[in-house]
């Protein structure tokens, strides 16, 4: 028996996978540029976290991507930013073959899901002009006040925590893994990757490479053109 298309999601990692560019690091370059004294803060607070998390024991993955580069600023200048560099920088670096795929999924009925590591604002931002149905980035249920570079109390997509993610959407909205699509382009993404019936390697580092070779993933190259 044949599964209605209803059933089906689409879950999408975005820099690297949707996006040519990295988002955040054009988010943090932008908010430095118009705020160049935050730079010695966000360097000595983005060093700190760093070396804190490894302290506590933190795979260097993980402590690498804290977010002391956005000590000090607002949400409210984050999510206006991310935006407009949506719109004016980041969209055009969105490959014609993902922006093609992206379409061959509404065609097919199937809901489209973005599950990145990305800070909130700037991955809804993105979500919006993609056409997402739904949208998780790292960030907390309240955005409020300024950023003071911890992660506690985010929900934080990221390496095994995309799994969790992607289960409950499923489970909220009666998806069927086993039918659903799964497209990363780094080893951290193989976790939420696994999930899924359909896995697609997107610009495959060279760890995802291996993994797509033994699990029969089929493996791409969205580029700008």
């Amino acid at each position: 028996m044949v599964e209605a298309a209803t059933t089906v999601a689409a879950y999408f990692d975005l820099d690297g996978t949707l996006l040519d560019a990295s988002s955040e690091k054009t988010l943090t370059g932008a908010l430095l540029k118009r705020r160049p004294w935050r730079f010695p803060l966000g360097l000595t607070a983005w060093t700190l976290r760093t070396v804190g998390g490894l302290l506590a024991g933190r795979a260097l993955y993980d402590a690498l991507r804290n977010r002391g580069h956005f000590t000090g600023a607002t949400w409210s200048t984050l999510e206006a930013l991310s935006d407009e560099l949506a719109e004016e920088v980041l969209m055009p670096c969105v490959p014609k073959a993902a922006i093609d795929r992206l379409a061959w999924h509404r065609e097919q009925g199937h809901r489209l899901v973005l599950v990145t590591a990305t800070v909130a604002p700037m991955a809804e931002a993105m979500g919006r002009r993609l056409g997402m149905d739904a949208t998780y980035g790292c960030g907390p249920t309240d955005r409020s006040g300024r950023l003071t570079g911890s992660e506690r109390g985010w929900s934080v997509p990221r390496r095994k925590g995309k799994v969790p993610v992607v289960l409950a959407d499923a489970e909220a909205n009666g998806h069927d893994l086993a039918h659903c699509w799964a497209y990363g382009n780094t080893h951290a993404d193989s976790w939420f990757m696994r999930e899924c019936g359909h896995a697609m390697a997107v610009n495959p580092e060279h760890a995802l490479v291996k993994e797509a070779e033994a699990r029969g993933w089929e493996q791409v190259q969205w580029r700008r053109g």
